[in-house]
């Protein structure tokens, strides 16, 4: 493999393996010594980053284990249980591969496909990579449900050719850990992050998904749910972000001009009743007039949230934090 420097002059290795985990202390040995297997037998220069999520078991004492072992291991201990996502933005910001490689800790994931993965990347040029586990051991009730998730999540971000958002396994390039911002519980839509900072050539690679050899999973049902929301919020953000007042003025005003008009209908239909002579009860016996002054209320809030919204965003020190793949004479 060729050998990269960087500008402090590190030599940067080929593959950066991140693995975020919970207790799972008794596979970690075992996938360990099964990627170092394939790393040495492709010739990779590479090193195994383990974020340990505030793991309750011995996790930790086993990746001391492996880093007096092998100077290819590095680890992260959280002080407690934050998540996936914070997970896998600390091992991003610390990874210094070419190619980020990120996997689960359970072996459900293959290393095997690693070499694979590091080839589509670095040769077919794409920005990232994700597994698509097309034949899976897990039961009904948690394929059904991610058939649906993975249907909304293309429809959503309108990256149609993913058929598995939320596959641990996935490769990139260094570039995009280096400028994504993974957060909350945002590592189901890591593609849908990489598309809006601009790393647009999304592949995805079929992969080998083994049934669970150890403990049990570490997610319920409440995922699907928690992930509709996000998927909600990613989308707002992206599109709205920094355009606040274009959803909520526009909608604001809607509501506003809907209650307004109503109004204005009532109280004709109040006069041409008096013009008339004919019998009218008053205006304010009539639902329809509360209804009308609760829209334009609600309007006015709606316009309002979208204004302050707005003078948030441009008080914003991102405000113009744009992605700039390269420059010709300019000096940073």
């Amino acid at each position: 493999m060729e050998t990269v420097v960087n500008i402090n002059n590190e030599i940067w290795p080929d593959i950066s393996v991140v693995v975020p985990l919970y207790n799972e202390e008794e596979s970690l040995p075992e996938l360990y010594e099964w990627i170092e297997r394939v790393m040495n037998s492709e010739g990779f220069t590479f090193e195994v980053i383990f974020i340990n999520d505030g793991s309750t078991d011995r996790s930790w004492d086993v990746i001391e284990e492996l880093g007096r072992r092998s100077d290819k291991v590095r680890g992260i201990k959280f002080r407690r249980n934050y998540g996936k996502s914070p997970a896998l933005y600390c091992g991003f910001k610390e990874a210094k591969g070419r190619v980020v490689i990120t996997m689960d800790a359970d072996l459900q994931d293959s290393p095997d496909e690693i070499p694979e993965l590091y080839r589509m990347i670095t040769e077919e040029g794409y920005d990232l990579v994700s597994g698509y586990k097309q034949k899976r051991y897990d039961p009904l009730s948690k394929t059904i449900p991610t058939k649906l998730f993975n249907a909304t999540a293309r429809k959503i971000s309108g990256i149609k050719n993913l058929h598995d958002f939320n596959c641990g396994l996935k490769a990139y390039r260094a570039e995009v850990v280096k400028n994504i911002e993974v957060y909350g519980e945002m590592h189901r839509y890591i593609p849908y992050l990489a598309k809006n900072a601009g790393f647009d050539k999304i592949g995805e690679k079929v992969v080998h998904h083994q049934a669970r050899k150890y403990g049990k999973s570490k997610f319920g049902l409440n995922r699907f749910f928690n992930g509709y929301l996000d998927l909600i919020t990613l989308w707002f953000l992206s599109n709205f972000g920094k355009k606040p007042m274009h959803v909520f003025g526009f909608l604001g005003t809607l509501v506003f001009l809907i209650g307004f008009i109503a109004a204005i209908v009532i109280g004709v239909d109040k006069l041409y009743c008096l013009a008339s002579g004919i019998p009218a009860r008053l205006v304010t016996d009539s639902p329809y007039f509360y209804i009308s002054l609760t829209m334009m209320m609600i309007g006015t809030q709606l316009f309002l949230a979208g204004f302050i919204g707005d003078l948030i965003s441009r008080s914003s020190q991102s405000r113009n934090d744009y992605q700039i793949a390269k420059t010709i004479g300019i000096k940073s």
